[in-house]
C-alpha cells in the first residue's frame, strides 16, 4: 500500500479528505501509523486563513500511533510499538536547542536544502502540520525520531494520553513559566483545553488558590474537577475586582493567559501584584498594548513570560508519568469521537464550540 487518506488545507475555510502518498522513510525518522490524533484551536486558525500555510499540507499536530516503520539509524525503539510524539519536534543538534529554547530551532531552513541546526526563528521547532505534513492521516512522518518518539506505558489508553503532545505540555508551560511557588494564588484566564490544563499543572506545582475565569459555566465545572479553588464567570462579575477582593487588596501572585485576546491579557496583567508573573500561552492576532497603570510605568518589577509548546521525548516521558500515577486525568477533556474520513464535520463542531465540545479524539 502506497496511499492513505489524509486531511489538507486546500484554501481558507477549506479542509479535504484526500488520497496521499505515503512517506519515505530517511535514516532519522520514523514512519508512525496513526490510531488517535485531534483538532487543536491552532488548526481552526490555519483553516480560516488566520495562520498561513501551504495549500496542500496535512493539518494536525498530535499524534499518538504505532510505529510502522524504522529509519536505519533510529535505535531503541521497535516497530509495532506504541509511541506519542510532541507537536513541537525540533532537531535536538540544533543551536536553539543547545540554547535552552529547542521549539525556537532552525527547521524552516530545510525545506531551502539548508541544514536545520543552524538557524534560530520563532516558532520554528513546530514542524507537523506546519513545515512538514501533519498528523491528521492515516500516517505521519516523525523526524529525528531518535530524540522526539516516547513509548506509551502500558495500560494506558490512546485518550488518556492524546492530550500529551500538545495541550498538557503547553498547559503545564503556562503553570511552569508562572513562577508558582506552594501557597501561591494563581489566576487563570480561560478554560479551554489549554487553560484546563494550565489550572492543572497549578494545582501540581503547589498553587494553594487557584482561580479559573471563563464566560462557560460548563467549562468552569470541570476546573473545578481539575484543580480550582474558585471560579468566576466574566459575564457576571468584574473579574479584576473579584480578585482583589479575594486577595484582600494584594493582587495574584501569578496569572495564567490562556486565550489570546486584547482583553484576557490586560485582566491578566490587573490581577498580579508588584512583582508578580504574567504567563502568557494565548495565539494574538494584534498588537498588543500594556496600560500603563497596570504595569505601573515600567516600575512594578512585572515579570511577562511567553511560551511555545515544549516537545522532545523527555518532556513526553514526565507528562506520561503524571497520567500513570492518576494525579490527574485529563482524558475527560474528549468529548467527542469521528472518522478521519469525517474531520470537516469535526472541525466545524469544534469551531463552532457546540455541544459542550473539549477535544475531539480523530479516529483514522
Amino acid at each position: 500500500m502506497s496511499m492513505m487518506k489524509a486531511a489538507v488545507f486546500v484554501e481558507p475555510g477549506r479542509i479535504e479528505v484526500i488520497d496521499k502518498r505515503i512517506p519515505d522513510v530517511g535514516p532519522n525518522d520514523a514512519l508512525i501509523r496513526i490510531t488517535t490524533t485531534t483538532i487543536c484551536g491552532t488548526d481552526v486558525h490555519i483553516l480560516k486563513g488566520e495562520y498561513p500555510v501551504a495549500k496542500g499540507l496535512t493539518i494536525g499536530h498530535e499524534p499518538v500511533g504505532v510505529i510502522e516503520k524504522l529509519g536505519s539509524a533510529v535505535q531503541g525503539y521497535s516497530e509495532g510499538q506504541r509511541v506519542i510524539a510532541g507537536a513541537i519536534c525540533p532537531n535536538f543538534n540544533s543551536y536553539a536547542a543547545q540554547d535552552g529554547a529547542p521549539s525556537q530551532d532552525g527547521s524552516y531552513l530545510i525545506p531551502q536544502g539548508l541544514c536545520g541546526c543552524h538557524g534560530l526563528k520563532a516558532t520554528a521547532g513546530w514542524r507537523f502540520g506546519n513545515l512538514i505534513d501533519g498528523t491528521q492521516a492515516e500516517y505521519v512522518l516523525v523526524p529525528d525520531a531518535q530524540a522526539n518518539l516516547a513509548p506509551i506505558p502500558d495500560g494506558l489508553t490512546d485518550e488518556q494520553v492524546l492530550m500529551c503532545p500538545d495541550i498538557m505540555s503547553t498547559g503545564f508551560k503556562g503553570a511552569e513559566n508562572a513562577n508558582i511557588r506552594i501557597g501561591d494564588t494563581v489566576v487563570v484566564f480561560a478554560q479551554g483545553p489549554i487553560g484546563l490544563c494550565a489550572t492543572a499543572g497549578a494545582r501540581l506545582l503547589g498553587a494553594t488558590t487557584i482561580i479559573a475565569v471563563d464566560g462557560n459555566d460548563h467549562r468552569l465545572g470541570i476546573s473545578k474537577k481539575l484543580g480550582a479553588d474558585i471560579t468566576l464567570n466574566f459575564r457576571e462579575c468584574d473579574v479584576v475586582d473579584e480578585v482583589m477582593k479575594l486577595t484582600g487588596g494584594r493582587g495574584a501572585d501569578s496569572s495564567i493567559e490562556a486565550l489570546g485576546t486584547q482583553a484576557t491579557f490586560e485582566s491578566a496583567l490587573r490581577v498580579l501584584k508588584p512583582g508578580g508573573t504574567l504567563s502568557s500561552l494565548g495565539v494574538y492576532s494584534g498588537d498588543l498594548k500594556i496600560p500603563l497603570s497596570a504595569f505601573a510605568a515600567g516600575l512594578g518589577d512585572h515579570r511577562i513570560n511567553t511560551a511555545l509548546c515544549p516537545g522532545g521525548k523527555e518532556r513526553m516521558r514526565r507528562l506520561m508519568n503524571v497520567v500513570q500515577s492518576g494525579r490527574i486525568d485529563l482524558g475527560v477533556m474528549v468529548t467527542h469521537q469521528y472518522k478521519l474520513e469525517d474531520i470537516v464535520a469535526a472541525y466545524d463542531l469544534f469551531a463552532h464550540q457546540r455541544d459542550g465540545v473539549l477535544k475531539v479524539a480523530i479516529k483514522p
